[in-house]
């Protein structure tokens, strides 16, 4: 028989205890019971503990405790710095630096580097605590006219002997004033009234004040190191935020300002040159154009921002931050500097919520701020309307406004803008009253009411909108030129004309004059977007029309701009030449052949005597890469030169196209 396998009965299962048992028992340097963060915890837990032995008797000391025994007596090297403050200077040597440095201190054309590193406090006497206790005896009266023999101080004369006699006297006097006194009337201020409709502000009119608005503020002032205030050049003098000027002059002295006249396209020339005469002595102050295509002032903000970015040199990167009332065009400029739509802008205020970071180059970054209007007494509900503060849509009763407006503009304006006819055509200077100009208007653009009533509100808010837009000329006259400017400009011309009379005789030696310096534009250039009558059009000085403006090459600003070095290894920072900006742009060869069949080009270089021929440039290259050539690249092995094929394949059919379709259909 074949032998048969023993088949196992089934039977109960084997129970987990009577099986091989798995072994727990701990090995060295094996850990089967703590995670990795636990033996962390337990390694922070156990370590700068003492070791001790069986009987607490410590053998070796916690860290940073070890005991009297074990510490080495510490000794301090002797030195007769101890005995001597070296931080005292010679008073010499401090008033130098007072009258060196109290005049650049406040100066907006002078930078303090390292102004962290200099005594800023001794400079102000106001900000500095040890003055303000210590009497300023001396500077009040000499020493020699308060003391010694030749004092001139007198003894005052009073007619009591005593602090007795003294108190009476003043007592006597202070009970015949209250006899003779007349009755006081109450205060004004103190008389409550109850508060009527007339007292109840809009809360429209206090956009641009709010605490959250002045915290985007000082959160863009804290972050930037040049502060650019941007202007309207319609009224740059009343958007000018003076308490935030003087807050920074006085918290962030070593913060940089500059100001920009933004819109220069609704004024006429002279108005930006005059407004840049005015604001030039107390900070630098450049005319500009926000525009995608027509740009101007660009190329000199640049320039002043990278001259900038060379004093932040010890920065990885410098910030710069746009203030300035709503609607000025904060957001515009920031726009064209990208020459991108980087900021959303609007012809309305309050377009700009938060503040935000844009990337102009690599190290200048610039960072746009909401609008916001400084709190002034002087300004009425009016100003702040015309200033453009306030949305015009969101005026409760803008017909109120419309008067004012009509007081600042010709009325020769409002008849161009609007096709109306004058109310005098006498006297041009006579204007409409404000309900009848509105109720006109109305009726001629068809914005009438039921029972043909003119809606007056509806067609202020049209005037209104035009006047926030710029379609109505206007500009606020700059203030006249000072009787000092003159006699500057009048030396200057008069030591011109004196060096060009002497010219060849000798030198003409004539004291200098201190010149405020400046950014130099050619005002002249500036597209103006507005007509303005002959009365309110002067001609530009000499000195606005041959000004330096830096070249508009530079309206397509990269942030490859900022590397060190271009491709063919000029530093970036060096001045751009003509062959620079045309080089590697070719043109397409158009054959200059005339009727005859003659060369044009060559009869033009015999007729004008270029004898030189100039070897050709080659083309500049693309990428850092040079490609891989071989003998295969150029040769014509198998028929595989595109280059050739591709020739062939443009040249005009003729003939010899005709030619090969014949074979073909042979």
């Amino acid at each position: 028989m074949a032998p048969t396998r023993k088949t196992t009965s089934p039977g109960k299962t084997k129970s987990s205890g009577s099986g091989p048992k798995i072994s727990l028992t701990r090995v060295k340097g094996e850990n089967f019971y703590r995670t990795g963060k636990q033996v962390a915890r337990l390694k922070m837990l156990n370590s700068g503990k003492a070791v001790r032995d069986k009987d607490g008797k410590i053998i070796q000391a916690a860290a940073f405790q070890k005991g009297e025994d074990e510490t080495k007596p510490g000794r301090v090297q002797p030195d007769r710095r101890w005995f001597g403050n070296t931080r005292v200077i010679s008073q010499t040597a401090l008033d130098h630096f007072r009258t060196s440095l109290a005049e650049k201190k406040d100066d907006p054309y002078s930078v303090l580097l390292r102004r962290n590193k200099l005594p800023m406090a001794l400079l102000d006497d106001a900000q500095n605590p040890h003055t303000l206790k210590r009497p300023h005896i001396v500077e009040t009266e000499p020493f020699a006219d308060t003391f010694g023999p030749k004092a001139q101080r007198k003894r005052p004369r009073i007619d009591v002997g005593s602090f007795e006699e003294l108190s009476k006297l003043g007592a006597a006097a202070a009970a015949e004033a209250d006899t003779t006194a007349p009755a006081i009337e109450p205060l004004a201020s103190s008389i409550v009234e109850a508060p009527t409709h007339a007292d109840y502000n809009e809360p429209i009119y206090a956009k641009g004040t709010s605490r959250r608005i002045y915290g985007e503020l000082y959160k863009v002032i804290d972050s930037s190191d040049v502060i650019l205030h941007v202007l309207d050049a319609r009224d740059p003098l009343g958007t000018m935020c003076e308490s935030v000027i003087e807050y920074i002059r006085k918290e962030k002295s070593h913060k940089q300002i500059v100001l920009i006249i933004n819109k220069c396209d609704l004024v006429p020339n002279w108005v930006t040159a005059r407004y840049i005469q005015h604001l030039t002595p107390r900070f630098p102050t450049i005319a500009f154009h926000a525009s995608p295509n027509h740009s101007f002032g660009k190329g000199s903000l640049i320039q002043l921002l990278r001259q900038f970015a060379q004093l932040h040199s010890d920065k990885k990167q410098m910030s710069v931050g746009f203030i300035g009332y709503p609607n000025v065009g904060k957001s515009s400029v920031i726009n064209t500097l990208k020459s991108n739509k980087v900021c959303s802008v609007a012809p309305v205020p309050g377009e700009t919520k938060v503040w935000q970071y844009i990337t102009l180059t690599r190290r200048i970054y610039l960072i746009d701020c909401p609008g916001i209007v400084p709190a002034s007494a002087q300004d009425s509900h009016t100003s702040t309307v015309l200033k453009g503060v306030v949305r015009v849509e969101a005026l409760p009763t803008p017909s109120e406004h419309i008067s004012a407006l009509m007081e600042r503009v010709k009325p020769l304006y409002l008849t161009r803008t609007y096709g109306l006819d004058l109310p005098n055509p006498d006297d041009k200077s006579q204007n409409w009253p404000a309900e009848m100009f509105l109720d006109k208007l109305a009726r001629m653009k068809g914005r009438l009411l039921k029972g043909g009533e003119p809606d007056l509100e509806s067609v202020a808010k049209i005037v209104l909108s035009d006047w926030v837009r710029g379609r109505i000329p206007y500009f606020v006259p700059p203030p006249e030129r000072s009787e000092e400017l003159n006699r500057m400009e009048e030396k200057k011309r008069r030591r011109d004309q004196m060096k060009a009379d002497a010219k060849g005789k000798g030198k003409a030696v004539e004291p200098e004059t201190m010149e405020v310096p400046g950014v130099k534009q050619n005002l002249g250039s500036i597209m103006q977007k507005n007509s303005f009558l002959p009365e309110d059009v002067k001609p530009l000085e000499d000195e606005d029309l041959v000004g330096d403006e830096v070249a508009e090459v530079e309206n397509h600003v990269e942030a490859a701009d900022e590397t060190d070095t271009d491709e063919d290894g000029r530093d970036k920072d060096d001045e751009l030449t003509w062959n620079d900006v045309f080089e590697g742009i070719e043109q397409d060869e158009v054959p200059n052949i005339d009727e005859d069949g003659n060369d044009v080009l060559e009869e033009i270089a015999e007729a004008a005597g270029d004898e030189t021929t100039r070897p050709k440039k080659e083309t500049r290259m693309k990428t850092n890469k040079r490609k891989a050539e071989n003998f295969y690249t150029n040769a014509n092995v198998k028929n595989k030169n595109r280059k050739q094929a591709a020739l062939m394949k443009s040249l005009p059919v003729g003939k010899r196209g005709e030619g090969r379709k014949r074979a073909k259909a042979n």
